[in-house]
């Protein structure tokens, strides 16, 4: 008789699933959405306060955060703030409509998305898949760095550096800064860019191109109003510089 080979691929998904933490204070949102995200195979920690939250990240190292924006002791971008100051762990922003600018600077400050309330347990399963999908950069074989001037991105430490200083970047923001460098002296259309750094079927608007390109540019060191690096190509989408621009 062959041995149960079941207990054994039971654990090797148990082990696979990925943790979520979701920082929200209203049961009525975080219980569902709870329930929901555990029927979709992720382990789920649940915090109902900015202080409960980055306790729990603190000690559980979670793959992706959930953050309310508004919390009962504190504002959800400043828990961001908190954990970007040590951790690029993917960031997913909860907030309510019409909130626009919570949104352009929780992106701004490094959230990798945002999802409107009211949203469908579906809908927010498919961003949080999406994030955690291009939250690793896959290296190409045989290739594990780019340089363009005095750019460099180290794809296998996921780091980068301008004229050797380090510049610390969000996840979206490597990606994007990837695929500029990848085709640098190139336009890159905006749809290129969302679908390859974000997802294909984008649920969002646009406008985040910007946002991260402008948080981009100012951690470059850029002037957006005559950048050296990113150049926008209005109405279509932007461009890094070639190595023999930046070297004039």
């Amino acid at each position: 008789m062959k041995p149960n080979s079941k207990p054994i691929r039971i654990l090797i998904a148990v082990m696979n699933r990925r943790a979520i933490l979701l920082i929200e204070d209203e049961q009525s949102i975080s219980e569902p959405l709870a329930a929901a995200l555990r029927s979709e195979g992720f382990d789920v920690l649940t915090a109902g306060s900015a202080a409960d939250g980055l306790e729990t990240f603190r000690t559980r190292s979670p793959d992706l955060v959930l953050l309310d924006v508004m919390l009962p002791d504190g504002d959800g971008k400043d828990v961001l703030r908190e954990i970007r100051r040590s951790s690029r762990t993917p960031v997913v922003m909860l907030t309510a409509r019409g909130e626009e600018m919570d949104r352009v600077l929780g992106l701004e400050l490094g959230a990798d998305d945002y999802v409107t309330k009211p949203f469908s347990a579906a809908e927010l399963s498919a961003r949080v898949r999406a994030v955690l999908r291009r939250s690793t950069t896959s290296v190409p074989v045989g290739r594990s760095a780019i340089e363009v001037g005095d750019v460099a991105m180290n794809l296998e430490t996921h780091s980068v550096t301008r004229a050797g200083e380090k510049v610390d970047l969000t996840v979206k923001e490597f990606e994007l800064l990837r695929v500029l460098l990848e085709d640098a002296g190139k336009l890159v259309r905006r749809d290129a860019l969302v679908a390859e750094v974000w997802d294909p079927n984008w649920f969002g608007s646009t406008k985040t191109v910007d946002v991260h390109v402008s948080a981009l540019r100012k951690k470059l060191g850029d002037d957006p109003s005559s950048p050296r690096y990113v150049h926008t190509v209005r109405g279509v989408g932007f461009r890094f510089a070639s190595a023999a621009e930046l070297a004039e």
